[in-house]
């Protein structure tokens, strides 16, 4: 799986301060200006067009076993085009570092102009990645976006023993209202602008907390103030809890954007102050168009960790929205669903995986947010964990069941077989590729002929659809097939 998906875990540094959702007045906010962040994502070469990035982390490269690659396969007016394309690895000229054993590059990507010449640039981590004498310090880099795509990059965060990166969920915003688009991960922030000499203008440590581990982070204006928020999924792993037997509990904290940067985290509680149950995996966007951003919080691991194991919304994962507010989250407003919800496809069994490789877009471009998610175990018949993708819509009532579908490889016209282990549906993406404003989907098979895959559905009629879908791996890549778990993750 991928980061926001089943079992990801990095150790992160994140404390846990006063709860959020203690009634503040406030008198409703005004619509803000589109953020920086908002204004290019993810068209490297300044086309119009946005170009899908992915992660192969467990690659071989030049005979280095799990090095890790990153594959970028260019949008045109066409939709995505597979004769325009890139493989991007540490041995690449122009990329820091070199291609070693287990260095997993590309377990964790992010997308955005970070030094503001009008092209997108990726984020790119390596979580394997050993300096010097540490083994697996981590580190980060930004590849440049250009007229030509994607070249040369910068190394921007470097572990070390006592400060080792944690690259494998960086989240890009304005967290400070200054212009210029930041880096944070689960412990540390970077701020903009970038230079490609001298990478971030400046780097700070994110409120440290021993012994928390970060599931997610993602990045949205959540109280409408015109400053990207930002939110992580946190649990707690520590020895000195291990007496509560709800020690392990995932939960959600909030980091409010202000003109002076991230202000300390807070938990998000339920209304009732009880601790909200957090996630795995974790999208942003505004699914009822009221002005705020939401957080789409998917929880696939059927309660893993938790006490209430037998939660009946638990089994075979769901997925959780809480709504945002001038305030910031507001648990009064919250939704769950789940594949039992009326109009969701298919059936709650344990180990589904429901809630995984969430991504947020609009497909129809009615300016509600929509939701895709994998299943990635999910059983077909007697084919066990081949998986599937469900794409659910925002609407007038926030998410709902309402018009969701779902595809999978024995889907008609889809490429492929559903076959054992395929774990289709590992990681989602919705991307507008062929700039007609409606979103196509995109998912990850990691399991897909031991190698994994990619899958590309059109959109041609709001609704991303099996007709005339694609699919590509090494073949297509010119990659070699080493388990390299292509489909792991997309740029966000």
């Amino acid at each position: 799986m991928s980061k926001r998906r089943v079992g990801r875990a990095v150790v992160a540094a994140i404390a846990v301060v006063a709860a959020v959702t203690t009634p503040v007045a406030a008198a409703q906010a005004a619509p803000a200006a589109p953020s920086v962040a908002d204004r290019l994502r993810d068209d490297f070469n300044g086309d119009g067009y946005q170009d899908l990035a992915v992660a192969a982390p467990r690659g071989k490269v030049d005979g280095q076993a799990q090095a890790g690659y990153v594959a970028v396969v260019y949008g045109s007016a066409k939709g995505l085009d597979l004769t325009h394309k890139q493989v991007l690895s540490q041995n690449t000229p122009g990329i820091p570092g070199a291609a070693e054993t287990n260095d997993d590059y590309g377990d964790g990507l992010a997308a955005g102009d970070l030094d503001g010449d009008g092209y997108a640039d990726l984020v790119v981590g390596a979580p394997g990645e050993s300096v010097t004498d540490v083994t697996a310090a981590g580190t980060l880099a930004v590849l440049w976006g250009g007229k030509q795509g994607l070249s040369g990059g910068t190394a921007v965060a470097t572990g070390t023993e006592e400060d080792r990166v944690d690259p494998e969920t960086p989240a890009l915003g304005d967290f400070d209202g200054d212009g210029h688009l930041d880096l944070a991960t689960g412990n540390r922030l970077l701020s903009g602008p970038f230079d490609r000499t001298t990478g971030a203008a400046k780097s700070r440590t994110l409120a440290i907390e021993p012994a928390y581990v970060t599931d997610d982070v993602a990045a949205g204006d959540v109280d409408h103030d015109g400053i990207t928020d930002l939110v992580a999924l946190i649990h707690d792993v520590s020895d000195d809890d291990m007496h509560d037997p709800d020690y392990r509990h995932r939960r959600a904290v909030f980091l409010r954007g202000t003109h002076d940067g991230l202000s300390a985290p807070a938990p998000v509680n339920n209304a009732d102050g009880t601790r909200m149950r957090g996630g795995e995996s974790l999208g942003v966007g505004d699914v009822d168009k009221d002005g705020y951003a939401d957080l789409v919080i998917g929880r696939p691991n059927d309660g893993f960790g938790e006490v209430d194991l037998d939660d009946p919304l638990l089994k075979g994962g769901q997925i959780g929205v809480v709504h945002g507010s001038a305030n910031g989250p507001d648990t009064s407003r919250t939704t769950i669903i789940t594949q039992e919800t009326p109009g969701v496809p298919g059936s709650s069994e344990w180990s589904d995986g429901f809630g995984g490789g969430i991504s947020v877009g609009d497909v129809d471009a009615d300016g509600y947010a929509d939701v895709s998610t994998g299943s990635a175990s999910e059983d077909l018949g007697e084919v066990y964990a081949a998986g599937q993708v469900t794409v659910l819509r925002g609407g007038k009532k926030g998410l709902t069941g309402e018009g969701a579908f779902s595809m999978n490889q024995n889907t008609e016209n889809v490429p492929g077989t559903a076959e054992q282990n395929d774990f289709f549906g590992a990681d989602t993406n919705l991307l507008d590729v062929n700039g007609d404003g409606r979103a196509e989907l995109f998912a990850g098979a990691t399991g897909e002929n031991r190698d994994g895959a990619v899958w590309a559905f059109p959109n041609p009629v709001n609704t991303p659809t099996a007709t005339g879908s694609v699919s590509f791996g090494a073949g297509t890549l010119g990659t070699v097939k080493s388990g390299s778990s292509l489909g792991r993750g997309f740029a966000r």
